[in-house]
């Protein structure tokens, strides 16, 4: 297999340039599992480790390499294990922000193409959740593609309405309904999959993400490997990995994600994943009277004037106020954490330089 089949293009070449240096070779991580990776070239699949150099100049979690990453590695063991020295530039991204109550980014996965967001018609169709994960999307610049599943549980009339809902969401984005009984839909998918491409799949759990991965791999049951100390495999669906389709396509499958918190501006400091979600709420905006419009009671209110028209749905409204409300409170959150962060290193620092003398 070549790097070009793993995803390599110009763009990352131009990225890595003289990184890897003369003894280390380019390989894609295509699993993780605590601390431990697996790691691919034109070889084949090898488990590796970061080295101590890496995990003491990682500024966060961040900087940690996650499935998808391009990475510099040096093999050892007649090429049957290898250590991480380096990750190549990201092209795009996926990041939330951790779980719990601590501001920080948790990496999900990296050098993307399209995204499959995958919903329920039974049980799971949420329009404000889906609004998230297409923020989580635009914000790390990837296509999104969104997928219906299980059609065949509801009536065309139901099915109609979910596909308005979104539209009227000003929710833009290719929609293919799927049908994973009858198979209806998955050669639409099949279409969208080319060879060299990274896809992944976005959804909660119960979903179909795993039938449908097994419709597009062509196997009975999805084979999973966690990663172990000897690189022997054991069955899993909690962890993320690569996969590599028939026709050539890369699919990245990840566990259900219902708790979606996100920090959805900080590294590009712009919001433009929130942004770009909402484009129909941002140019209304700027046919406002007045540049500072609170959206309240101004009048020349072009907000205001198309709730009260018609022609924009107040609660797609209100979800984009929600998402922009929790991004800047985590934001300032994010950037004063780091802040503090920062200034105990540097205190940890000149004790140690201290004690050294």
């Amino acid at each position: 297999m070549e790097l070009t089949e793993l995803g390599w293009d110009g763009w990352f070449a131009e990225q890595a340039g003289k990184m890897c240096g003369a003894v280390r070779r380019i390989a894609r991580i295509t699993a993780v599992d605590r601390g431990r990776y697996l790691v691919r070239d034109e070889q084949g699949e090898v488990p590796a480790e970061l080295t101590g150099k890496f995990l003491y100049t990682a500024a966060s979690t961040v900087d940690l390499p996650c499935v998808g990453d391009w990475v510099c590695v040096q093999y050892h063991d007649a090429d049957t294990f290898a250590s991480i020295h380096d990750v190549v530039p990201r092209r795009s991204f996926l990041r939330r922000k951790s779980p719990g109550k601590n501001i920080d980014f948790q990496m999900i996965a990296a050098n993307i193409d399209v995204a499959f967001i995958v919903q329920s018609c039974h049980f799971d169709f949420n329009v404000r959740r889906l609004e998230r994960y297409l923020v989580m999307v635009n914000e790390g610049h990837i296509e999104p593609v969104l997928l219906l599943t299980k059609t065949d549980l509801v009536s065309a009339t139901e099915l109609e309405r979910m596909l308005a809902q979104i539209r009227g969401a000003g929710i833009t984005a290719r929609i293919i309904t799927l049908s994973n009984e009858t198979g209806e839909g998955v050669d639409q998918v099949r279409e969208v999959v080319v060879p060299g491409k990274t896809y992944c799949l976005l959804g909660s759990s119960g979903v179909g993400k795993t039938t449908l991965i097994n419709l597009l791999v062509g196997k009975a049951e999805l084979e999973t490997r966690a990663v172990s100390g000897t690189g022997e495999g054991r069955h899993t669906t909690t962890r993320r990995h690569l996969v590599v389709l028939d026709n050539g396509g890369l699919l990245i499958d990840m566990p259900g994600m219902r708790e979606l918190g996100m920090l959805v501006r900080g590294i590009l400091g712009a919001g433009e994943g929130l942004d770009n979600c909402f484009a129909d709420i941002k140019a209304l905006a700027a046919s406002c009277r007045f540049a500072d419009c609170s959206h309240t009671n101004e009048p020349g209110c072009a907000i205001r004037m198309a709730i009260e028209n018609g022609e924009l749905n107040p609660e797609h409204y209100q979800s984009y106020l929600k998402l922009k409300a929790e991004s800047e409170f985590n934001e300032m959150s994010y950037v004063d954490k780091r802040k503090k962060d920062r200034a105990f290193g540097k205190f940890i620092h000149s004790v140690l330089k201290q004690t050294r003398k």
